[in-house]
C-alpha cells in the first residue's frame, strides 16, 4: 500500500462517467472531473478520509500504476468535493 506524505490523497482512480444515472449522456469538456476513491492519506489531511470517494480535475496530481491497479496522488487542496 502506498503511504503519502505530508497533505497528500492517495485514491484508486474510477472511470469518468460518460452519462447520468438518469441516462443523460455528458458532453466532451476540455477539463472533466474525475472520480477516485480514497486509499490513503497523509498526516496532515483534514477533510478527507480512507474510503471517501473524491472529485478532482482530470490533469490534477501524479498517476501510477501499481500491480495492476491505477492511481492517483493529489494534494487534498486538488479534491474538489466528497460524494
Amino acid at each position: 500500500m502506498l503511504k503519502p506524505l505530508k497533505d497528500m490523497v492517495v485514491a484508486v482512480i474510477e472511470k469518468p462517467l460518460e452519462k447520468t444515472e438518469s441516462g443523460i449522456l455528458l458532453g466532451e469538456a476540455k477539463e472533466k472531473p474525475v472520480y477516485a476513491e480514497v486509499e490513503s492519506v497523509g498526516p496532515e489531511v483534514k477533510d478527507v478520509k480512507k474510503g471517501d470517494k473524491i472529485i478532482y480535475k482530470e490533469y490534477a496530481g501524479t498517476n501510477l500504476k501499481v500491480e495492476g491497479r491505477e492511481y492517483i496522488i493529489v494534494k487534498e487542496e486538488d479534491v474538489l468535493a466528497t460524494l
